[in-house]
């Protein structure tokens, strides 16, 4: 364990930074699986700027990398426009 009054600080910050992470990327997950199992076209419609705008604010606090939010956005919106 660290002796040093700053790397204590570090480590306190650096779980609490982990913490706010995980919790954003798990409900970021979470809307991307809703938006998959949606089947009505609509409904996919009114969910996908949604999660679109939840993913470029992860990339952009790098809590996910921006070509992972570009995959998903791409793919969501293949998902969305292909159903009927």
């Amino acid at each position: 364990m660290a002796n040093h009054q700053s790397s204590l600080k570090r480590i306190r910050q650096a779980n609490a930074k982990r913490l706010h992470n995980r919790y954003y990327a798990k409900t970021a997950r979470n809307a991307v699986r809703k938006l998959r199992a949606t089947q009505d076209k609509a409904e996919a419609q009114a969910l996908y700027p949604k999660v679109c705008s939840m993913l470029d604010k992860l990339a952009k606090k790098n809590v996910i990398h921006k070509n992972k939010a570009g995959n998903l956005k791409s793919k969501l919106a293949k998902h969305v426009n292909g159903l009927a």
